[in-house]
């Protein structure tokens, strides 16, 4: 270590090069946080509440929706705070814990999603015995192994990458604690990290894609042979949202995390972190909503009630006032 000094604290640099337009970042950051949270939990709502819903596409959906809403929770909280914060100072254990829970629950949506097109496969490939071949159980399984992947694969980036030893520089170019501004503070040798943390990636995204791409190329070999072409459009159309998040989501996350890196890079991948880690979130219910009848429906109802309970607690407001007021008089 020669005269290096051990760093304990690391400072989240984040939109500190445009400090003019922080208030402005914050309300926006705001209100797409708060977006983010209505759209998710209505739908995880809608699919409770709605006993059409109860299937497995939408029990994976649900579990999704929960999963980005988690993801959110790890990152933007934190992140509204520092742009009103003029200390931006995240200590190492912070940084580790924040590093692990954003990167299971990224694992565990790619797994999850993988878990759809199998259930989609499932369904176009065998409809008369779908209910058995998909039974709550193997939903469940299959819930749990996204969860446990994406934990263990997190858990060995974090402890790869905190194994490293921090020292002079502790200036983190991004808004929250990524894998390669972290690692780039290091003052070790890197390579053989910065290898095995690349394919721990790969296996996530690659891995999980390579699973997705199966499922579809089955379902579209099955497709391709049905003679009528109502068959076709209807067993398309139920992929269509599923194909449509799965782009959003492999795009972003691909450009991030599997090309090469340099501190050049750090700016591109920030930028590229608030699409992924605000937009995606938010365009998954979105898409989903839109393109799917007995959500939409599903959705409506649950407005419904939700004006409901909202029109009786103003009108039992309005009664409690009237009430005081009568009482004053009297």
């Amino acid at each position: 270590m020669g005269n290096h000094t051990t760093v304990s604290t690391f400072f989240l640099w984040g939109f500190s090069n445009v400090p003019d337009q922080q208030g402005l970042l914050f309300v926006v950051i705001f209100f797409s946080h708060v977006t983010i949270l209505t759209a998710n939990v209505s739908i995880m709502v809608a699919i409770r509440l709605s006993h059409n819903l109860h299937s497995p596409m939408y029990f994976f959906l649900c579990g999704l929706a929960f999963s980005e809403t988690c993801t959110t929770m790890v990152i933007i909280p934190r992140t509204l705070v520092d742009l009103l914060s003029d200390s931006k100072m995240i200590s190492l254990p912070e940084c580790a814990t924040q590093m692990f829970f954003f990167f299971g629950l990224a694992a565990n949506n790619c797994f999850i999603m993988a878990a759809m097109s199998y259930d989609r496969y499932t369904a176009i490939h065998n409809p008369l015995h779908y209910s058995m071949l998909m039974t709550r159980k193997i939903c469940f399984l299959l819930m749990m192994a996204s969860w446990v992947v994406g934990i263990l694969v997190s858990l060995c980036i974090v402890i790869i990458v905190f194994s490293l030893s921090f020292c002079d520089s502790s200036i983190i170019q991004h808004f929250f604690c990524d894998i390669s501004p972290v690692v780039s503070l290091a003052c070790d040798s890197t390579y053989l990290h910065e290898l095995v943390i690349f394919e721990l990636s790969a296996f996530v995204l690659v891995g999980s894609f390579i699973l997705i791409m199966i499922s579809y190329v089955f379902i579209v070999t099955i497709v391709v042979k049905m003679s009528s072409a109502k068959g076709r459009y209807k067993a398309f159309s139920t992929c269509s949202s599923h194909l449509t998040v799965v782009s959003i989501h492999y795009g972003f996350a691909s450009f991030v995390y599997l090309r090469p890196k340099n501190i050049d890079s750090f700016h591109e991948d920030m930028l590229m972190a608030v699409t992924y880690t605000m937009l995606t979130p938010l365009l998954n219910p979105i898409v989903y909503s839109l393109r799917n009848k007995e959500m939409k429906l599903a959705l409506s109802k649950v407005l419904g009630y939700a004006n409901r309970f909202i029109s009786q607690m103003a009108n039992k407001k309005s009664c409690e006032h009237l009430e005081n007021v009568q009482n004053f008089n009297k």
